[in-house]
């Protein structure tokens, strides 16, 4: 483990062109909230001919929204965990999931729930919209945060759609609970413990990684030009994207020790600090 993997860079990067992070527990505070600071420090990349790059589990849509004051429509995103990449509001890249496999997950998490009687809601995630088959405001308070395109339906398995992911909310610990009901897909799938709570199943070839390459390829952009941070898990494969990876101080251990180098954690603004630091810029108390 090398010296710098510990420590803030120190020598500015020749020429940063793409920075990817991650959402929860990384560019977003305390309070799950974009942090003021950001909206600057875009102006002043979008000046540079930088481009910015949320790289999230949460679909499109919800990404979209979020940034909508401040996306000129050139903005790109990394949305369900790198099955659905868009830029310019047009589709990258995508990594569809077979309908059969969804609607085994779909019946396995009924059968959980009802035999097992485990508290897990499963939402169905296609590139118009999120599907749910559970109502409750506990569920819908979670789904709501992260799929701003959503319906309620009565059964998830009779939807038509381009899916991209199939996510369970496990309102205990989805390690313990869910990740084992998902186990027989683990060979064929990726399956990823996204949070203490979140398990997401998708296409095997799919992954924050896999779709920052395709979006370097796209911008004609190198690793040594893409600063990219993390916090869980879901984010290992993306940090190898960038010679400029960063973990959160908060960061999983697994995070901590893939990255080369280490920023402040997201309660202290880190991701912003970061950038500013790397492009020269006043780092603000």
């Amino acid at each position: 483990m090398s010296t710098q993997h510990h420590q803030a860079a120190t020598a500015t990067p020749p020429d940063i062109r793409l920075v990817v992070t991650d959402m929860d527990g990384t560019l977003l505070d305390g309070d799950g909230k974009i942090p003021d600071s950001l909206w600057p420090l875009l102006a002043e990349m979008n000046r540079r001919g930088i481009a910015f790059c949320p790289a999230s589990g949460r679909q499109y849509a919800t990404l979209a929204a979020q940034f909508d004051a401040v996306d000129d429509g050139g903005m790109v995103y990394v949305a369900e965990n790198g099955a659905y990449v868009v830029r310019g509001g047009a589709e990258v890249s995508s990594d569809p999931l077979e309908p059969a496999v969804v609607a085994w997950i779909v019946k396995e998490t009924r059968r959980l729930v009802d035999e097992g009687g485990a508290d897990v809601g499963v939402v169905v995630c296609g590139k118009r919209s999120a599907y749910v088959e559970r109502s409750d405001e506990a569920f819908m308070a979670q789904v709501r945060k992260y799929y701003a395109a959503h319906e309620i339906v009565a059964d998830a398995t009779a939807v038509e759609d381009d899916f991209v992911k199939v996510a369970l909310f496990d309102f205990g610990n989805a390690q313990d609970t869910t990740a084992p009901l998902l186990a027989p897909l683990a060979d064929t799938h990726q399956v990823v413990v996204s949070s203490g709570h979140w398990v997401d199943v998708m296409n095997p070839a799919a992954n924050k990684g896999a779709a920052v390459r395709r979006l370097q390829d796209a911008l004609g952009v190198t690793p040594a030009q893409t600063v990219v941070f993390g916090d869980y898990r879901n984010d290992l494969e993306m940090l190898d994207t960038a010679d400029w990876s960063y973990a959160m101080a908060n960061a999983h251990p697994d995070v901590l020790d893939r990255a080369r180098l280490r920023a402040p954690a997201n309660t202290e603004d880190g991701v912003v600090r970061t950038v500013r630091e790397l492009l020269g810029l006043t780092v603000r108390p």
